[in-house]
């Protein structure tokens, strides 16, 4: 299964990205909602399987599951045949997120960041393959070219994704800074 455009919580704001409900912000303002989305794009876990992997209370996972799949970003898949002959329900990342527009709020960043940041911390040591932080000043229309060309390129290689492919992760944060100790300004 190839990847749909877009990222989790996609803050690049394309114009054909429909505004999300309120609903919706506030289950993505969650970083353990983000992660659980994560773990579930690749392949459809139960809530014990989920509540394993986070080092979590299955009740505290269940709860986050149904909020998410109330807002339509987790899936229930069919029952399968679980441990000591019970019935489990796997749940599988819906790609939502990726269609809408997450409003810029600190928030939304801070949940994203924290996500990413529990993410790399529990991968193997070599997790990071690169990183670019730079700092700049650029004129309104160079600005709106960056975010255009980041978009493209994420959706690129969303497209080219391979089920065989190796599991990895883009986070791009294009975002304003201070200057002389005084917020930048829009």
């Amino acid at each position: 299964m190839t990847a749909e455009p877009r990222s989790e919580a996609s803050s690049l704001d394309a114009d054909e990205l429909r505004p999300a409900t309120s609903a919706e912000m506030k289950a993505l303002a969650n970083p353990f909602r983000l992660r659980i989305l994560r773990l579930c794009l690749d392949e459809a876990l139960t809530n014990q399987e989920l509540a394993g992997r986070l080092g979590r209370d299955p009740g505290t996972v269940l709860f986050h599951v149904r909020t998410l799949v109330k807002e339509g970003f987790l899936v229930p898949e069919p029952d399968r045949p679980g441990p000591r002959g019970r019935t489990e329900r796997p749940y599988r990342s819906t790609g939502k997120s990726w269609h809408i527009r997450i409003a810029k709020t600190p928030v939304h960043a801070s949940a994203t960041l924290d996500a990413v940041r529990e993410e790399m911390r529990e991968a193997a040591a070599d997790a990071v393959i690169s990183t670019i932080r730079l700092g700049m000043r650029l004129a309104a229309p160079d600005l709106a070219d960056l975010r255009a060309r980041l978009s493209a390129i994420g959706d690129e290689f969303a497209e080219r994704g391979s089920p065989d492919g190796e599991p990895v992760a883009l986070l791009i944060a294009l975002h304003r800074r201070r200057t002389g100790g005084q917020p930048s300004s829009k």
